[in-house]
């Protein structure tokens, strides 16, 4: 797999503060705050809008000021086995370290985009949607900014602390939420497994933008976070994968989001 590094900076003044602890579980969801769905049982966490800044590490000339005009909700956890059954209840589970609280792997792009078809018909017919928003895939500038919490570092916090990765993973996934979370409260945004993205792996846009949503069109998908096989320089904030939409491993899973629609 190619592998890319970028490196990514919190304009600190802007910089929005986000609860660190899903709120009362809610049912439906309510801008400003966090909430739990339903079926399956996911807590998501609300992240305000704000701003902070990706610069390349390789001097390509497309540093780019991102600003988010409109918040959204990313989940606290990545998606488990159980959660993926409970909305692809008759697709057989694709997992190779199977447990109904490890993160589901295996799964290509193509199949997670079936899962959140599948999330927003459920969720519209309940009348739990919010207005122009759905169920996807973070993109890549949403995922880092709620990977990093306001942190300006390589990683959000004491990677050891947070995440699982080659030297204390014991060659598997575990159980989400085990480790410390980052300080908005979301659990294995580094190690356990590489999280799909929305969109094309492509460059920066640069100078400033709102609401990116990356490249137009490319050959491969954004994959974030690392994975329980992976050293701890693959696991930063800013580290960048990425692979073809129907490729499954099992260190590769995915994180949920109710964000604008695109």
């Amino acid at each position: 797999m190619l592998r890319c590094v970028v490196t990514v900076l919190m304009l600190g003044s802007l910089a929005p503060v986000s609860r660190a602890q899903p709120t009362a579980a809610l049912h439906s969801p309510v801008s400003g705050d966090n909430f739990t769905l339903t079926a399956p049982r996911l807590p998501m966490i609300w992240v305000r809008p704000g701003t902070f800044y990706l610069r390349s590490t390789f001097g390509l000339g497309d540093d780019t000021e991102v600003t988010f005009t409109q918040g959204y909700w990313l989940g606290r956890t990545e998606v488990t086995q159980a959660q993926w059954q409970a909305v692809m209840a008759y697709v057989p589970l694709p997992s190779h370290y199977q447990g109904s609280e490890r993160p589901v792997e295996k799964v290509t792009w193509d199949t997670v985009m079936i899962f959140c078809a599948r999330l927003n018909t459920k969720e519209r017919a309940a009348g739990r949607l919010p207005a122009d928003y759905e169920y996807s895939l973070p993109t890549e500038a949403q995922w880092e900014y709620a990977c990093r919490a306001g942190r300006t570092g390589i990683f959000s916090g004491d990677i050891d602390a947070m995440a699982w990765y080659d030297i204390n993973s014991g060659g598997a996934t575990h159980p989400v939420a085990q480790k410390q979370p980052n300080a908005w409260g979301f659990h294995d945004m580094h190690g356990n497994v590489m999280e799909w993205c929305a969109g094309w792996y492509g460059s920066y846009p640069g100078g400033r933008v709102n609401d990116p949503i990356g490249a137009a069109t490319g050959q491969f998908n954004i994959l974030r976070g690392g994975s329980w096989g992976h050293q701890a320089g693959a696991c930063r904030s800013a580290f960048r994968h990425w692979a073809v939409s129907h490729i499954n491993n099992s260190g590769i899973g995915f994180r949920l989001a109710l964000a604008p629609r695109r």
